[in-house]
């Protein structure tokens, strides 16, 4: 099999190390008919050698997020002490979802995941130094009020974070209920009815299914928290039908802002969990929110992520990162111990 042995070595790493499977525990495993059958299988076989259950449950695609699965699905996942999410049309923060949370299951969304990607983000990243890093962002996002993000494509977006928590993704799942994502990612929502400006996403956008890697940038203006005008070319037009389509005013509210860092992810792929942690790069939801996030939860339609290239991150005037090059002396240094390129 393609990258065969790496690919073990990954989920041996995902399975024992981020959610931390323990002997007799009941590992669900779900991929849809557009997953990589591969790395749900890998996984199984991961799971089952650390002296747990591993059930696979493979199903129709769902062309869009936070859909509700078939019944059975959603039954599996209930009853799981773990749950693996390999789906391209992904359940998270669908009412399947939150019973099973609810229900105490540990659970990871690795959407669209592929051997690849399996290898790059999981097999061959020091989680301890990315771990670090997270913690260093999270440090410095915590102690500033006012966050500026601007990028060369033209976003220009402010926020204060009022004392809102700051989330770092990819920690060790240890706990019942807990959901945790692939490293190299934080999270958080500034105060909603100061987020003011433009995003200009040019990396990608998922979903809908016909974006993904995009080819031209799509403009979104930004009040109060919520997306007020999507302009651009052809992608624009996609997108904005298809956020006008489910008729939900809290599809146009902004859910998260996220910075990427997984060194194992150097440009855009088309899969969404990985374009979310470009090392380097800056990432929002819109629609549905979850609680982890902090602040007012909600629940729209959907959900959808996009990505910008480049950024310059100012906290409270004082620049962390510029065109996509962290500069704060302590990122740059925890960066050099990483070996990531250009530091």
């Amino acid at each position: 099999m393609y990258l065969g042995y790496e690919a073990a070595l990954g989920a041996r790493k995902l399975v024992e190390e981020i959610m931390c499977v323990k002997p007799g525990e009941n590992v669900v495993i779900t991929v849809d008919t557009a997953g990589d059958e591969r790395v749900a299988d890998l996984t199984a076989r991961a799971a089952a050698a650390a002296g747990a259950v591993p059930t696979v449950v493979r199903y129709p695609t769902r062309l869009t997020s936070a859909a509700e699965p078939p019944g059975p699905v959603a039954g599996a996942v209930r009853e799981a002490d773990v749950w693996i999410e390999y789906a391209v049309g992904y359940v998270m923060h669908s009412d399947a979802f939150r019973a099973a949370i609810e229900n105490g299951a540990r659970y990871t969304n690795l959407t669209a995941m592929d051997v690849r990607m399996l290898v790059d983000t999981v097999g061959r990243v020091d989680f301890a130094g990315v771990t670090r890093l997270g913690e260093a962002l999270v440090r410095l996002l915590a102690a500033a009020d006012e966050v500026r993000i601007t990028t060369p494509a033209g976003t220009d977006v402010t926020a204060r974070n009022g004392g809102r928590p700051v989330n770092l993704r990819g920690v060790p799942a240890t706990e019942p209920g807990q959901t945790v994502m692939l490293a190299g990612q934080i999270s958080w929502n500034p105060l909603e009815d100061t987020q003011h400006g433009t995003l200009v996403f040019d990396g990608a956008l998922w979903p809908p299914d016909e974006l993904g890697l995009l080819r031209s940038p799509v403009r979104c203006t930004v009040r109060e928290g919520r997306v007020t005008d999507i302009s651009g070319g052809a992608d624009a037009a996609v997108f904005r039908r298809w956020m006008d389509g489910h008729g939900d005013p809290n599809m146009y509210r902004i859910a998260h802002w996220s910075l990427g860092f997984n060194p194992g992810v150097r440009a855009p792929t088309g899969r969404i969990v990985e374009d979310e942690r470009v090392f380097g790069c800056v990432e929002l939801g819109i629609g549905t929110k979850g609680a982890w996030i902090g602040g007012e939860p909600w629940v729209a339609a959907a959900h959808t992520d996009g990505s910008m290239l480049g950024p310059s991150i100012y906290l409270d005037g004082e620049a962390i990162e510029e065109e996509g090059r962290y500069v704060h002396p302590e990122l740059v240094g925890l960066c050099r111990e990483l070996g990531v390129q250009g530091y």
